[in-house]
């Protein structure tokens, strides 16, 4: 049985924002940015409307945001104008980024992991491999299993970041953090595991 993949475009038009969206980049992305480590060519897969692709260009690098949903894409776009910023946005498929033929020194993940189903993680995880250059660093924030109760996504064990990121990759560090969300979605927070992962 196959199931029908969510319809992110629609999370996007809705008056109020998802609860991913909160305005600006997540805390944790700004630490890193602060030590100098979203730098060189820089990719923000599942970018939604761009807060960290527009972070990292800030800071001097040379960013490429790619989501699924043409809605998210047109407002990261907008923000990028508004703010005088160049970033480059693009349509793509995080299943299959070889599609937007270009390698990257450093990719962020900013709650795009968990929402992979075992066979997505492997195909994900495959896709990253095809634009992350060697030596390169993917940092990835996602859901943590230390979040209680079920709403929301999926929650990631640190034992299956280690394990989706096998053969070909280093996982270097996996700390305790935390999403910002929307207000109106409950708490303002949600626990998360911040990995920082070397391709080989």
């Amino acid at each position: 049985m196959t199931t029908q993949p969510p319809d992110w475009d629609a999370a996007y038009v809705a008056s109020t924002p998802p609860p991913w969206d909160v305005g600006r980049p997540q805390p944790a992305f700004v630490r890193l940015a602060d030590r100098g480590l979203l730098c060189g060519r820089v990719l923000d897969v599942g970018c939604g409307t761009g807060e960290h692709a527009l972070l990292a260009a800030a800071r001097g690098a040379d960013a490429v945001g790619v989501d699924v949903s043409p809605r998210a894409i047109d407002q990261a776009r907008g923000k990028a104008a508004e703010r005088g910023v160049t970033a480059r946005f693009e349509v793509a498929d995080a299943l299959n980024l070889g599609q937007i033929g270009m390698t990257f020194d450093t990719v962020i993940d900013s709650g795009l992991f968990h929402v992979f189903d075992d066979e997505g993680r492997v195909r994900y995880v495959t896709s990253l491999a095809s634009v992350l250059r060697s030596g390169g660093s993917c940092y990835l924030m996602c859901f943590s299993d230390r979040q209680p109760g079920d709403w929301g996504p999926r929650r990631v064990r640190q034992d299956e970041l280690v394990a989706a990121f096998g053969g070909g990759w280093a996982v270097t560090d996996i700390a305790a953090d935390a999403f910002g969300i929307n207000p109106g979605f409950g708490a303002p927070t949600a626990q998360a595991w911040l990995a920082t992962i070397r391709r080989l």
